[in-house]
């Protein structure tokens, strides 16, 4: 989906993508939260559930601010977004 980011030209292709980011994203983030609450601890859910909020506002943070940096530099929302495609690439190659 990043990747279809850079070649958004017109309001029709930003909208056709938040659609499709629509439809599949709030599943998807649904699922994550169902399966990490099968494979943690009962006992211990409110502290894996605490590490599992804060990890996702920090990623937050650092994508929103990851983004606006390589804007600024290369003068290109688009090259920004596309940048977060290439850093989650070499984040799961290194989890394999």
């Amino acid at each position: 989906m990043e990747l279809h980011a850079y070649w958004l030209d017109t309001q029709f292709d930003f909208w056709m993508l938040a659609v499709l980011v629509g439809m599949f994203q709030g599943t998807i983030q649904a699922l994550s939260r169902s399966y990490f609450a099968k494979i943690i601890p009962a006992e211990k859910s409110g502290e894996y559930f605490g590490i599992y909020d804060i990890c996702g506002k920090g990623a937050s943070v650092i994508g929103t601010a990851l983004v606006s940096f390589i804007s600024q530099m290369t003068g290109s929302i688009n090259i920004a977004v596309s940048a977060l495609s290439v850093m989650l690439y070499y984040l799961d190659i290194r989890q394999n």
